[in-house]
């Protein structure tokens, strides 16, 4: 059969098996990343259904599936947001890279992998999923509570991160010297610094330069930018990924809602080609050997993650379930994790890391939803039974008990953004 034909018959095959799994998580309410990396499992090396001729292009949408994400992220905020995070929500970014990194690096030296790989491992154990947990804001109703804007900041702190540790990465991995990597970290600084400078002055005539009444237009004007300044950014050894979060933060306003319906589509099937992608460059049998360690890590940095959320939002004065409903919300790790851990397999640093962090990122992405959803309600009714116990509050009668639950639903919509019956 002709190559071109295979190509097409495979291609199309895994874009009709993303649809069809995408359609049943939507109905599961469920997000579809485990089961697009189960797919990438499953096509790749050792997997049930080997590719051939539609690796490479899969590889190239791949990275186009990064670039997307990242854009599509940066187009949420604007510059003044961004300056106006950092400048409040800071000290919760520094508890949260203490709290989540430190775990991976201490896995990956406690099992013999070195310093690189720790610093490898520590950034996937970090990062939280922005695509998952903004998902699960929306599909939990919680979009207007008072703890969600804390939860955005911390994402947003985690994404501006990634402008100093991704370079920082990229020179461990080539095994550039502390010059260059210096060299390297200065460049991703200065280029980061100067489109928020930009964005921030100019980011008004910016998007009047890209804004355009035909979608087609913008949609060609946007996404050529993107992918020019992606392809700069990684020429100059600095992540394409960064490059396009930054210029996602340079639109603003019309264009940026625009481009954010346009691209949406776009991003959909190149982020599920991404993770096929990295699933395709894991061997199945890989995984059983490292899932202890995926299981115990997933473990730990769900704790973690759930501390770091409640301690920033009792921080930003929300209330006790509030901050539960933070921590719960932010255990989810996805395309970042995924990311990272790539760029490691590509260099060749440590085979087993690959499969470890697939692993972990499957437990955590199943996790996180649920953890969202029953962190809050499971807290609450722990800390009930451990009163009861304590003999602290006495039992109150049934009346007593339907009162007190109508003012404290009353009480805790009023600060979180609810009202009595729990509506945002």
């Amino acid at each position: 059969m002709h190559s071109s034909a295979v190509f097409l018959i495979e291609f199309g095959a895994i874009i009709l098996a993303l649809g069809l799994l995408g359609r049943f998580a939507g109905r599961l309410r469920f997000s579809p990343i485990p089961l697009y990396l189960l797919a990438g499992l499953a096509f790749g090396e050792g997997g049930l259904l080997p590719l051939g001729a539609s690796e490479e292009f899969v590889a190239i949408g791949a990275e186009i599936g990064v670039i997307l994400l990242l854009l599509m992220l940066g187009l949420e905020y604007t510059a003044g947001d961004l300056v106006s995070n950092l400048r409040t929500q800071y000290p919760a970014g520094l508890v949260d890279a203490a709290l989540n990194a430190l775990p991976g690096a201490l896995a990956a030296l406690l099992l013999g992998w070195g310093p690189v790989a720790a610093v490898v491992l520590a950034g996937v154990t970090w990062i939280s999923s922005s695509g998952v947990i903004a998902k699960v804001l929306g599909d939990l109703g919680r979009l207007g509570n008072r703890e969600t804007p804390v939860v955005l900041s911390i994402l947003v702190l985690e994404d501006l991160s990634m402008a100093v540790y991704l370079p920082i990465v990229t020179a461990l991995l080539a095994g550039t010297g502390l010059a260059a990597g210096g060299v390297t970290l200065a460049v991703a600084l200065g280029a980061a610094g100067l489109v928020l400078l930009v964005a921030v002055r100019y980011g008004r005539h910016i998007s009047r330069f890209v804004s355009s009444d035909d979608p087609e237009k913008l949609l060609l004007v946007v996404l050529g930018l993107t992918l020019l300044v992606a392809g700069l950014a990684q020429e100059l050894q600095v992540s394409a990924a960064v490059g396009a979060f930054l210029v996602g933060i340079a639109l603003s306003g019309e264009v940026a809602e625009g481009a954010h319906n346009l691209l949406a589509p776009l991003r959909d099937l190149f982020a599920a080609v991404f993770f096929v992608f990295f699933g395709l460059h894991t061997d199945p049998s890989d995984i059983p050997p490292v899932l202890l360690p995926a299981l115990a890590l997933a473990a730990v940095t769900a704790l973690t993650k759930i501390a770091t959320g409640y301690w920033a939002a009792r921080r930003a004065g929300i209330s006790s379930r509030g901050r539960w409903r933070a921590g719960g919300t932010l255990v989810a790790r996805g395309e970042f994790s995924i990311v990272i851990a790539g760029l490691a397999v590509t260099a060749g640093i440590q085979p087993a890391l690959g499969p470890l962090a697939t692993a972990y990122v499957l437990i955590l992405v199943v996790l996180g939803p649920l953890t969202a959803r029953f962190t809050e309600p499971l807290a609450r009714r722990l800390t009930a039974r451990r009163s009861t116990s304590s003999g602290s509050v006495p039992a109150p009668s049934p009346t007593e008990a339907s009162l007190a639950g109508a003012r404290g639903a009353a009480d805790e919509g009023a600060v979180d953004g609810q009202d009595a019956l729990g509506r945002p």
